[in-house]
């Protein structure tokens, strides 16, 4: 997904933005502020923002009651969006899942885009297995959570095992195996590029926040890995609500997580450095970025002879010089259950999935705009969420609720981002 329409540019009189007028800022304090943006009027805004957003939605009934919103936002018209999300119904025996899920990708696209397209085809296939084992019987919640975890798992393994599998022997073969030979495997773009993908693939990573539906929605199942947010949003009463977080970040700030990466590791202290997994990588659970799963021969005799005198391997080496009891950085979800009501008079719930873009937008003042987002998403009717859905409104609302709020970060005069991107799905329950 690219940044916003460069027509933008052209529409509305020139106003200035501060450093601090910018959510979330990347930017540096020292990057020549004020400097120029678009005001646009407030249909204007709203019509950019929503076409910068790669906006998707889906009823899972009739009536609309059970619905999900979806987007993908990053303004900056020279950067392409890291984050992805999927929103799908899964068919099972006659009966119909949800899933929905964000994913935030770094060091590059592939292997977000690889696993935000898989990964409701693997959810399938170990759902369709565990529903046939079971018959007309219903699979208890745990049973389901396990599934999950298992699921992602083998995804992730695969990522690495596709590719020792190109080396009769696996890692051991390589010792036997000139870079040359090495190379012959993997440079096959002439015929396909099968192999080439399938390396390609362990290059990058993205964290996953997942989250599926039985067909009765009576049940959710939350699986998390890294630094995105699940969110609940509860009807309490007329006009109020309660947002509960239901997620924990994998990273340097979880001393949960700092402690178990450390208990796994021991006499390892290079193991988190700065608050990072081998002092180089944020997350401390994810998919892909096979670097940190598997020994150093794996980069540095299979990664680095993808591209072969092309990079400059410094950057790697000073985290490979510190693995020496991989895995490093966690494949296995945390699975979280929670029941549900679908009874008709059952209050609304919303669960929002997001980025950490998303949070760093709103800042300190996430649960009160989650509040006002509600209250305002609450008196809407179906026609109106129809043309503005439930997670451009959140945007909206985060941005600063106002067209002069959102033209400021819609058509900052910048050439690097001044976001992170920001993926953000809302599903009714």
């Amino acid at each position: 997904m690219d940044g916003i329409p460069e027509c933008s540019w052209d529409a509305g009189p020139t106003s200035f933005a501060s450093f601090g007028d910018i959510p979330g800022n990347l930017c540096s304090p020292t990057d020549d502020w004020p400097r120029p943006f678009r005001n646009l009027n407030h249909d204007a805004a709203w019509d950019h923002l929503a076409a910068a957003s790669n906006l998707h939605s889906v009823k899972f009934d009739p009536s609309g009651r059970w619905r999900a919103d979806a987007l993908n936002f990053q303004p900056c018209a020279e950067t392409s969006s890291q984050d992805r999300y999927a929103v799908q119904q899964i068919h099972i025996q006659g009966r119909v899942w949800t899933l929905s899920a964000v994913f935030d990708g770094h060091l590059g696209s592939h292997t977000v885009e690889h696993v935000a397209h898989h990964m409701p085809i693997i959810v399938r296939e170990h759902l369709e297995l565990i529903s046939q084992k079971h018959g007309d019987r219903v699979v208890p919640p745990p049973l389901i959570a396990d599934m999950f975890a298992m699921a992602i798992r083998a995804f992730d393994d695969a990522i690495a095992n596709d590719v020792l599998e190109l080396f009769p022997g696996g890692l051991s073969s390589l010792s036997r195996l000139s870079d040359l030979q090495i190379q012959e495997v993997l440079d096959d773009q002439l015929s396909g590029g099968q192999n080439y993908t399938k390396a390609r693939l362990c290059l990058y990573g993205t964290t996953a926040l997942v989250a599926l539906v039985d067909p009765d929605h009576q049940n959710l199942w939350l699986a998390n890995l890294g630094d995105c947010q699940g969110l609940m949003v509860s009807e309490t009463g007329q006009n109020a609500w309660n947002v509960e977080v239901l997620t924990r970040s994998h990273n340097g700030e979880n001393p949960l997580e700092v402690q178990r990466v450390m208990n796994e590791h021991p006499g390892e202290p290079e193991c988190i450095l700065d608050g990072r997994v081998l002092g180089a990588i944020a997350p401390f659970r994810c998919l892909g970025d096979t670097p940190f799963k598997q020994p150093p021969e794996f980069t540095r005799r299979i990664l680095y002879n993808l591209y072969p005198g092309q990079h400059d391997t410094s950057p790697w080496e000073e985290f490979l010089m510190r693995n020496h009891t991989p895995p490093y950085i966690s494949s296995t979800p945390e699975v979280t259950h929670y029941p549900l009501d679908p009874s008709p008079q059952a209050p609304r719930k919303y669960l929002i999935l997001c980025s950490d873009g998303f949070t760093d937008i709103c800042g300190t003042n996430q649960r009160a705009i989650v509040d006002q987002w509600a209250r305002a998403a609450a008196c809407s009717s179906s026609r109106e969420l129809d043309e503005k859905g439930l997670a451009l409104r959140l945007l909206w609302q985060a941005l600063g609720d106002d067209p002069t709020s959102v033209s400021r970060v819609l058509t900052l005069n910048m050439d690097s981002p001044w976001l992170d991107d920001v993926s953000i799905v809302v599903q009714c329950l």
